[in-house]
């Protein structure tokens, strides 16, 4: 078990140095506008096909 022991620290330590991923509400303006537009959008019907 000391092997898998080790890989699982590997891992949590990669990913602990590369952590890149940002939370939707750290994301700033350019989500909040992306946010209203899509709000603000009208919506479509569905589309009949033949």
């Amino acid at each position: 078990m000391k092997a898998r022991t080790r890989f699982i620290k590997s891992v949590i330590k990669t990913a602990r140095d590369t952590e890149t991923t940002a939370m939707p509400w750290t994301r700033g303006v350019a989500r909040s506008q992306s946010v209203l537009r899509r709000q603000a959008a009208p919506e479509q019907g569905a589309r009949k096909t033949a």
